[in-house]
């Protein structure tokens, strides 16, 4: 199953390939995506996407998570996230959201089991 293209983004809003709803903060995977609510983990922009904002993704057998900061690079990513990633044998990018989105795109496009929480605003 490979993982979908991220169609568009602009602020606040994003589209996945094959996908009719617009998200504003989304998760992606290998075979699907949704939306990425912080109040289901109690995530804000400090001190940023925490494990449990990932276990989802992960458990999708990905080898690769690709992080979107925001437009403006305000969502923190701790020491700790990335650290958890590692231990799970997954490779992190960790970027600005348009950067995040085309590097995601760029993995996808080449069959890597790629997945990725993006962050479309601030």
């Amino acid at each position: 199953m490979s993982s979908p293209e991220i169609a568009s983004l602009s602020w606040g809003q994003m589209k996945v390939k094959g996908c009719s709803t617009t998200y504003k903060d989304c998760k992606v995977w290998p075979g699907g995506s949704r939306t990425w609510d912080w109040r289901e983990t109690g995530t804000n922009h400090s001190p940023g996407v925490q494990p449990a904002d990932l276990e989802e993704v992960v458990k999708k057998g990905v080898k690769t998570i690709v992080i979107g900061r925001g437009m403006s690079e305000a969502l923190q990513v701790p020491a700790s996230t990335v650290e958890y990633l590692k231990k799970n044998g997954i490779d992190v990018l960790v970027l600005q959201t348009e950067k995040a989105v085309a590097e995601y795109n760029a993995l996808a496009a080449q069959g890597v089991k790629v997945g990725g929480v993006f962050h479309s605003t601030c």
